[in-house]
């Protein structure tokens, strides 16, 4: 109970998505993927397997 207008709004930005006709504009784009691409790109060096933590799941740094 109480999710009826929650549900209804979810389904009208659904169906608005759906069939409403973007314009996409394809520069804007461009210059937004490309100025985040220079920005993006670092590279991590490869561990040597003999230095692993087996008991490392790789999600230390999400923890609190």
């Amino acid at each position: 109970m109480g999710r009826g207008r929650a549900k209804a709004k979810q389904t009208k930005v659904a169906r608005e998505l759906k069939y409403s006709s973007h314009e996409t504009d394809f520069d804007a784009l461009q210059r937004e993927l490309s100025s985040n691409s220079s920005s993006d790109n670092h590279h991590e060096e490869p561990v040597d397997s003999r230095y692993e933590d087996p008991y490392d799941d790789g999600y230390d740094e999400y923890r609190r």
